[in-house]
């Protein structure tokens, strides 16, 4: 922390734990996301992303008690890295309610309440500990799902809260890269997030 000369208030300075390149998370050898192999083939590349940017989600997470892991970004968003712990969550089993039919209903959002998985976003250890039970449980559901599968041309199984109906409209290859899109969108929040909570910065 530094002090800000206009206010005299302590503010958060950048920093990272890299040391090849002072703009990214960790060093390129300590960094889990960087596969021995990388994948050729569109199944491959596609799986391969989706482990990547789930990785980034936990990285950014990091090191962050309850307090900061709800802490939301600014007025009036309700946004959290816990809210999108949530929210990736709910968007794991939308994936398994789609393509494989599962009877996988919402864990936190409600007619009433459609942002519950950030408004619900407390700063309460139990919250954050069941938050990433319940993310890791459904990453593992989803993953023995892709893993029965190999075919990107299979058709959705089941209805999505987007719209297409059960039997065709959709392709398991365009629902991934859509998954993939949403986890994509989300790391940039989460970029943001914890640089604001503690000045970490990093790809």
């Amino acid at each position: 922390m530094q002090k800000d000369d206009h206010t005299d208030e302590l503010v958060e300075t950048r920093w990272t734990q890299a040391t090849t390149y002072p703009d990214m998370w960790v060093d390129p050898g300590d960094d889990p996301r960087e596969a021995a192999a990388k994948p050729v083939d569109e199944r491959g590349i596609l799986l391969d992303s989706l482990r990547h940017h789930r990785l980034t989600l936990e990285m950014k997470c990091a090191g962050l008690d309850a307090e900061q892991m709800a802490r939301r970004s600014v007025p009036p968003s309700t946004m959290s890295l816990l809210g999108l712990v949530r929210h990736l969550t709910e968007g794991e089993r939308h994936f398994r309610r789609v393509m494989a039919g599962e009877d996988a209903p919402k864990l936190y959002c409600t007619p009433e309440d459609r942002d519950g998985d950030f408004n619900g976003a407390v700063a309460d250890p139990a919250v954050v500990e069941d938050a990433w039970r319940q993310w890791r449980a459904e990453v593992e559901r989803t993953d023995r799902y892709l893993a029965g599968v190999t075919d990107l041309g299979t058709r959705n199984a089941g209805f999505s809260d987007l719209g297409p109906e059960p039997g065709g409209s959709e392709q398991l290859r365009g629902v991934l890269v859509a998954e993939i899109a949403e986890y994509a969108r989300h790391c940039g929040h989460a970029d943001l997030l914890r640089e604001r909570i503690d000045g970490r910065v990093g790809q």
